[in-house]
């Protein structure tokens, strides 16, 4: 009988969410889900010198803010906890003592100083750096006598070079490996916590993980955890080791790149859905591109996944989701993310309630890109722009400029003002403008604009008396 899928995002603590953390993140979820399986939270925290407390914190509340729901992990619990490694010390022993018990492991006292001189040494000779056993190769005398003098040792698993390990990945297929290319490797650190490559060992075979999916760097380490699976006469889990993500260079990520860090996309206001969306729709083809998390669960066909090379990781394409879900979603469910930044912004909108800056937000959110931009475009409503005749005459030229100037003398005292409006409009098109030109132009002087939201939906959302001032404000500045 096949198992029941379970998949496990088992970040590290050591600084922040980037890119590529959030589509494996997003990738198992959608696995998960199509599969009716169990998504797992996982923080693989077992280093002390590099975890940082918030960075926990961060990974979960960065998980929360995706909707990236967890069915087990560190806040919702589950049958297979603790789900932060560093609450795991005594299941990890255990397993080692049953290593140490059937002689799969030996004890390493070799410092970090004398590992780097031999792997220097075998670097300068043209051989592939590997550890060469001289701590096995001890006799039981010389551990004791190092151990009595407290000289510090780690606990290494000891491969067998003979041995092919076979794995099976879902892009890849079958990937063979020999052992006599790997070193034996650190099970332990100095102070007897667990490395990441026996923690995340134990904790797959026992939380029952079916299906590890993780980034391709990951690749080598598979064949060392494959060995640790194999000594334990363990089944392997079904893994995909999915393409790392590349700038438009075809480099890979980095800090230096605008976006690789999660913190990043959300101040420059970024919806969770519009990052997951491309994510998930990134380097794979779908015949509608922009979907929710429920139609990328029913439409992601994994049984078709290849591997290719690094994926190319394009900002502007990400922007375009971000303006095709601002069209999608209704004004009132953006509005909880608007909110803090346009508060933050403008003081003055905090005196609007939810209903009119409900109805400010329908009539521009399908004109801009970011929740910044969402900002500028309702910034008109609280600062009246200063717009010079040179500005207009910049946008629409110096004839329509002189032209509309002078109508607008002639109707500014109108109080009715779709009547105003039309009558600029009718004038305006008898005297041979464009009524890009004549309407352009009005929305320039009431929003600081000339593109952007219609004359009607201004005539709705400012009132009569602003757009008469401002209109003189223009004049008078003429």
């Amino acid at each position: 009988m096949t198992p029941p899928v379970r998949v496990r995002f088992a970040p590290s603590p050591t600084g922040f969410m980037h890119l590529g953390s959030v589509r494996v993140a997003l990738l198992n979820y959608l696995f998960a889900k199509k599969h009716n399986g169990t998504f797992v939270l996982r923080i693989e925290d077992t280093d002390a010198a590099r975890n940082l407390d918030v960075a926990r914190t961060k990974i979960i509340e960065d998980m929360q803010w995706l909707n990236l729901p967890c069915q087990e992990g560190p806040v919702v619990g589950g049958n297979y906890g603790p789900y932060l490694q560093s609450e795991r010390h005594e299941i990890y022993q255990e397993q080692l003592n049953e290593l140490i018990n059937n002689a799969k492991v030996y004890r390493c006292f070799c410092t970090p100083e004398e590992l780097d001189a031999k792997r220097q040494k075998q670097i300068a000779m043209g051989k592939p750096p590997r550890y060469d056993r001289t701590c096995m190769l001890l006799g039981d005398d010389k551990a004791k006598a190092k151990i009595a003098a407290g000289i510090a040792f780690i606990w290494r698993f000891k491969l067998n070079y003979d041995q092919g390990i076979e794995i099976r990945d879902i892009a890849r297929g079958t990937i063979n490996f020999d052992m006599k290319n790997f070193s034996d490797f650190a099970l332990t650190r100095q102070d007897g916590t667990c490395t990441f490559m026996f923690a995340n060992f134990v904790d797959d075979w026992l939380m029952k993980i079916t299906h590890v999916i993780r980034g391709e760097d990951h690749l080598s380490n598979t064949a060392l955890q494959a060995a640790l699976f194999d000594a334990f006469a363990l089944p392997l889990p079904t893994y995909w080791h999915v393409q790392i993500i590349c700038n438009k260079e075809g480099e890979k990520l980095s800090k230096r790149d605008f976006g690789f860090s999660l913190e990043d996309l959300k101040q420059a206001g970024y919806l969770p859905i519009a990052i997951l969306n491309y994510m998930a729709t990134v380097g794979v083809s779908f015949a509608e591109e922009v979907q929710s998390l429920e139609e990328l669960i029913n439409n992601y066909n994994f049984d078709a996944i290849h591997h290719t090379g690094g994926i190319r990781y394009d900002v502007e394409k990400l922007k375009w989701f971000n303006h095709k879900w601002f069209n999608r979603l209704e004004a009132s469910t953006l509005l909880p993310s608007i909110k803090p930044i346009l508060y933050a912004t403008i003081q003055e909108s905090t005196a609007l309630d939810d209903a009119t800056l409900t109805h400010l937000v329908s009539k521009i959110k399908g004109d801009v890109y970011t929740l910044p931009e969402m900002v500028q475009a309702l910034s008109f409503m609280f600062v009246a722009p200063i717009v010079s005749k040179h500005e207009l005459i910049s946008a629409v030229g110096e004839h329509a400029a002189d032209t509309v100037t002078t109508i607008l003398h002639k109707h500014s005292r109108t109080s009715n003002i779709p009547a105003m409006i039309d009558a600029i409009k009718a004038d305006g098109l008898a005297a041979g403008l464009k009524t890009k030109e004549i309407l352009g132009s009005v929305r320039l002087i009431l929003t600081g604009s000339a593109q952007g939201i219609g004359i009607n939906d201004l005539v709705s959302m400012l009132s009569a008396e602003e757009i008469t001032q401002r209109i003189k404000c223009f004049l008078g500045a003429t």
